[in-house]
């Protein structure tokens, strides 16, 4: 009997050992960590790598996931220190990154990037970086970037071609402030939905050729350059068209019937150019029409609105332009054009009203068509083209 009680006795310490045993949780399995090398590349760097450099809370830096170790996706560099080196070894550990951005660090010295580096990178932006610019050639081994931005950066090319040169996948290029002269492309990418060349020194015509990005180009902006000649009639096959700035040029001639057909237009800025002949009756039809900048131009004529379309845009500028009137009887003379009212020829009967800045009290959101205002805020809205489409 008491054998039978000791062997029952057994079996079930045996039985619940086993149970026990089994319901335990399996281990985790640790968390991969970020390559040993990328981590010495940003340590190079002076970025922080504890307790994990792909949580940085200053989110220099994303990370993927692989196993068994993640690597570096996105890099960002800002304020940088001037002791700052990039070394070689550091790029071609990094050379992972599809995202590269530099930002204030102007003492940083231009080195070659690894062609593994060059290849992979999506998106590339810099602004105030690198002690000796950029070259065209250099940027041009971006081959795969969508995304390129350079501004306050000295690029030496003989043009935009060829930093875009190699870039068939390029979809947005801003290349502003750079001192890059040269002319405008004659090919471009069909990709390109973005092009931003403002404050440089660009020279030559806009080329019927820019038709060939009708497909998908939504912003233009070639404001403060030297660019000459007139708007092509091609122009207006840019159908798709939302934001356009071609102001503080030398363009020259009338604004070509074929803009009529870009519906899509919300923001057109031709002014300080040499823009001349009658202000086209069809602006007033393009629907998302909302700014509207034609001053210091050599317009004449009387203009063609009525008071619905003045009130139905954010900002219209017609002032500066010394042969252009408006009709009395059309048009109130407190919207403050900042052009004189029209005799019965059609000719300004006096020199435009001097401008007045401060709006009466029963203006009626006249001010909204006022030509005055301040001349710097004007000038860097100018400058920024189409990203300022209001005020």
């Amino acid at each position: 009997m008491e054998f039978k009680i000791l062997s029952t006795l057994l079996f079930i310490l045996l039985l619940v050992s086993t149970t026990t045993t089994s319901s335990k949780t399996p281990p985790s399995i640790p968390k991969s960590t970020l390559d040993p090398k990328q981590i010495s590349a940003l340590q190079s760097l002076y970025l922080p790598v504890t307790p994990d450099p792909c949580l940085n809370p200053t989110n220099a830096t994303t990370c993927d996931s692989a196993s068994p170790f993640r690597h570096v996706t996105s890099l960002r560099l800002s304020n940088c220190s001037r002791d700052l080196q990039i070394s070689p070894t550091a790029l071609r550990a990094l050379s992972t990154v599809r995202s590269l951005s530099l930002s204030n660090c102007p003492s940083l010295p231009r080195v070659p990037l690894p062609l593994a580096l060059a290849s992979n990178l999506r998106s590339f932006a810099c602004a105030h970086a690198f002690s000796g610019g950029l070259t065209g050639v250099w940027l041009s081994r971006l081959a795969n970037v969508t995304d390129l931005t350079v501004s306050d950066v000295p690029i030496k090319a003989s043009g935009p071609s060829i930093v875009l040169s190699r870039m068939s996948a390029v979809r947005s290029v801003v290349l502003t402030r750079c001192n890059l002269t040269g002319s405008l492309p004659r090919h471009w990418h069909s990709n390109l939905t973005r092009i931003d060349f403002s404050d440089n020194r660009i020279a030559g015509a806009i080329h019927s050729s820019i038709s060939a990005l009708s497909g998908g180009l939504r912003f233009l902006n070639l404001s403060h350059n030297g660019i000459h000649g007139e708007i092509p009639d091609a122009f207006g096959e840019l159908g798709l068209l939302e934001n356009v700035s071609l102001a503080s040029n030398s363009l020259s001639g009338p604004i070509p019937e074929s803009v009529s057909g870009m519906s899509g237009l919300v923001h057109l800025d031709l002014s300080s150019n040499r823009f001349n002949g009658s202000v086209p009756r069809f602006l007033a039809d393009l629907p998302g029409l909302k700014h509207l900048n034609l001053e210091n131009n050599e317009f004449r004529g009387v203009i063609p609105f009525n008071g619905s379309f003045i009130k139905r845009l954010q900002v219209l500028r017609v002032g500066g332009n010394s042969g252009l009137c408006y009709n009395h009887t059309v048009l109130s003379s407190k919207l403050r054009l900042g052009i004189a009212p029209c005799d019965r020829d059609g000719f300004p009967v006096s020199p435009p009203p001097q401008r007045d800045d401060s709006p009466s009290p029963d203006d009626d959101g006249a001010d909204t068509a006022d030509g005055g205002g301040d001349g710097e805020a004007r000038k860097d809205e100018h400058r920024h083209g189409p990203s300022k489409c209001c005020r």
